[in-house]
């Protein structure tokens, strides 16, 4: 992961020079620096970025500091250690920090990995806890499109008018067997990288947008929700 970022902050490094080398003279200006420069003037991610990068929908200035912050998060994670509460939207590969998580849980009591799924409990804290859970892991960074989250009946609850999107607190992500996990009184969220809702299907097997069904606690049935197109997501448009 924090391999893949530095690679990302090399070739936007590297390319940004070359265009300032170009526009002084000193390097030829190739059709490739040609196009990502007016990508730059419009405030645009250029597409020799995009094919180095995750997912993303947000201008160029906004990318650059996003860029920057999951950079950070994994360099504090490298100096600092495991954090007790990790940034769900810093990840490329989303999957596989989950696989991870469903993996300690196995190991520690021995139960086949495939036998696994989540249970997921929203907590009180918006960003930040005390220590680290005793199973699984709490994870913060989510957003809800078409609905919000409720901080007082601890539900979801209709979005007020104008309101777009919503922030999840912390998430405690708890592995479970499958045969123990109930389904009554929750909806099924599906979760996105981007509010594009749709992906590819990668050399892994995963899509690239989508990442799974997170249950989040509901009085309503799921087809309130559906009709409404409510979904998470990990990371905003701007």
């Amino acid at each position: 992961w924090y391999q893949r970022r530095v690679r990302e902050a090399v070739v936007s490094t590297q390319s940004t020079g070359d265009i300032v080398k170009a526009i002084k003279g000193l390097v030829v200006m190739s059709a490739e620096l040609e196009a990502m420069f007016k990508f730059m003037l419009v405030g645009k991610v250029p597409e020799l970025w995009a094919a180095k990068s995750y997912p993303s929908l947000k201008p160029l200035g906004s990318y650059v500091i996003d860029l920057l912050a999951r950079l950070k998060f994994f360099q504090n994670w490298i100096t600092k250690g495991i954090p007790k509460v990790f940034w769900i939207s810093g990840f490329y590969f989303t999957q596989s920090f989950l696989t991870g998580a469903t993996q300690n849980f196995a190991r520690k009591y021995k139960i086949p990995i495939d036998h696994l799924t989540f249970s997921f409990e929203v907590m009180k804290s918006e960003e930040t806890m005390d220590a680290k859970p005793e199973d699984g892991v709490y994870v913060h960074g989510l957003f809800i499109e078409g609905a919000v989250w409720d901080r007082e009946t601890m539900m979801m609850g209709e979005a007020a008018p104008k309101i777009l999107y919503d922030t999840i607190p912390v998430v405690w992500l708890k592995p479970i067997e499958k045969k123990d996990l109930s389904k009554e009184g929750v909806y099924e969220a599906p979760v996105y990288k981007t509010s594009e809702r749709r992906g590819t299907l990668s050399t892994t097997g995963h899509s690239t947008n989508f990442v799974m069904f997170m249950l989040m606690a509901s009085d309503l049935p799921q087809e309130h929700w559906i009709n409404r197109g409510v979904a998470l997501l990990t990371q905003l448009d701007d």
